[in-house]
């Protein structure tokens, strides 16, 4: 049996598929129409901000603060999802390309939820602990 140390927030799967996402939306934004790069595409390639908050929490001492920064990862992931709605309904992308990166949206939102979840329980944990 394995058992996977986090040493780092590189070694944390919500990261590692964070920085996969901001690649996919860097490769989809190269394609869009120069009059947009200071509008959806700027907006969008913004989605560096997700792994960003995950890996800035996870360096925070406080399990909280973890927590309110996979909160507002959360947030960013809602308007990455937005602004890919908004890029697919002016044709920038193909639906097809659309439903990939749809889902890979869901998978790391679903990973960001767990996790935020995980960290609820150890801090009630925590304060029902005894303090010396």
């Amino acid at each position: 049996m394995t058992t996977d140390v986090i040493r780092s927030y590189r070694d944390l799967r919500v990261w590692q598929r964070g920085i996969e996402l901001v690649e996919s939306i860097y490769v989809i934004t190269q394609s869009f129409p120069k009059q947009e790069l200071y509008g959806l595409t700027s907006q969008m390639r913004s989605a560096f901000s997700i792994p960003a908050n995950i890996a800035e929490g996870h360096s925070r001492e406080h399990t909280k603060e973890f927590r309110n920064f996979l909160s507002i990862t959360q947030g960013s992931i809602s308007e990455l999802e937005t602004e890919l709605e908004i890029a697919t309904r002016l044709e920038y992308v193909p639906p097809q390309k659309f439903n990939g990166l749809m889902t890979q949206i869901a998978g790391l939102a679903k990973q960001v939820r767990a996790l935020r979840e995980a960290l609820a329980k150890r801090i009630a944990v925590q304060a029902k602990a005894p303090r010396n």
